[in-house]
């Protein structure tokens, strides 16, 4: 580690004993993540896994990449950075298992313009929680110290996701038809999606004093509810689809409901949702009221408390809500399939 010290670099604004210090306190974070598939460990040009095809005649990869967003304005103006990470991982497992992918391996990206080592540490802390939470293994990752790039304070974190399925279950929405029923999983909050309106809407460059305020309705400060980590969704969704057919996924992200159900919907049928059904959490009303938003605009932006939805035949959804709640997840009836195209919210 002393041999490769560099005092030229680091009057630059790089330490490179830093990345060192980082990745060795990461490493009881990193070992939470394996699985059986893995081979080595950190410190590799690649990581390693070996795929496990025995119950997959016809594997198919299926991979997800995304990041954090202008959340992490909120985890900076809070100094709490050990749940970004989770949001991280969220973002992209809950995309894979829209095909029915058991996500394996997840690999993430920090570039700070300072490399704090305990705060790393604390970010990597959270992306292995969220890795555990998925049940996919950590292998590997860079951190990369960007001076005159980032402010020394700030960061950003993106990652990616690999997932396998037989390639004879794919999900397939060919048999998806009326009277199908669309089945909510509830969401821990805004997730990790609107930020740039949320910050907006409450001034937090001028005001970051209001994240400070606490809310009976809320249970906590603005910005605790505002930084709670994206819910993942991986294990209650595979093992309901280890028992029941399931004609379509659609992971409630940007774009709000009119933007991510009809992802999932074969053509010529339509999402009609009551809205008297979508349980609502009080933080998005703060958010409507503060910024006056129409309600398309909420809708079409937030997932307003429905992180995934889920279509079944009417014959299931009983079933599907059962072992939905049997595995931590409180769902419930949102909807129907319909003919028509997209969205009906009525």
């Amino acid at each position: 580690m002393e041999k490769s010290y560099s005092a030229s670099y680091a009057a630059a604004g790089v330490d490179i004993t830093a990345g060192y210090k980082a990745v060795e306190l990461m490493k009881q974070h990193v070992a939470r993540t394996m699985t059986s598939g893995c081979i080595g460990g950190l410190g590799g040009f690649g990581g390693l896994f070996e795929l496990d095809c025995t119950d997959m005649p016809h594997p198919v990869l299926v991979s997800g990449t995304d990041g954090v967003g202008t959340k992490l304005k909120i985890a900076f103006l809070m100094d709490k950075h050990d749940t970004v990470g989770i949001d991280c991982v969220a973002m992209c497992v809950n995309d894979v298992i829209c095909a029915g992918a058991k996500p394996l391996i997840f690999l993430d990206y920090i570039a700070c313009g300072k490399n704090v080592p305990e705060k790393i540490a604390q970010l990597v802390a959270g992306v292995a929680e969220g890795c555990v939470q998925a049940g996919c293994a950590l292998v590997g990752g860079e951190t990369a110290e960007m001076p005159g790039f980032y402010p020394e304070d700030e960061y950003d974190l993106a990652g990616f996701t690999v997932g396998a399925v037989d390639k004879g279950k794919l999900l397939d929405n060919s048999a998806m038809q009326e009277g199908d029923v669309i089945i909510a999983l509830p969401s821990s909050g805004v997730h990790s999606n609107g930020f740039s309106l949320v910050r907006r809407v409450f001034d937090l460059e001028n005001h970051p004093e209001v994240l400070k305020e606490h809310h009976a309705d809320l249970g906590c400060t603005l910005g605790e509810a505002l930084l709670a980590p994206t819910k993942i969704y991986v294990k209650p969704v595979l093992a309901v689809m280890k028992e029941v057919t399931v004609k379509g996924v659609s992971h409630i992200t940007g774009g709000g409901f009119y933007e991510n159900i009809p992802r999932c919907l074969k053509k010529g049928c339509a999402a009609r949702i009551a809205k008297e059904n979508v349980r609502t959490p009080a933080l998005f009303k703060h958010i409507q009221t503060a910024g006056n938003i129409p309600e398309r605009d909420m809708f079409n932006t937030f997932n307003m408390g429905v992180g995934m939805i889920l279509v079944v035949a009417k014959e299931d959804a009983q079933r599907a809500v059962e072992i939905l709640e049997k595995n931590g997840e409180a769902a419930w009836v949102l909807g129907e399939i319909v003919a028509g195209d997209g969205v009906e919210l009525c």
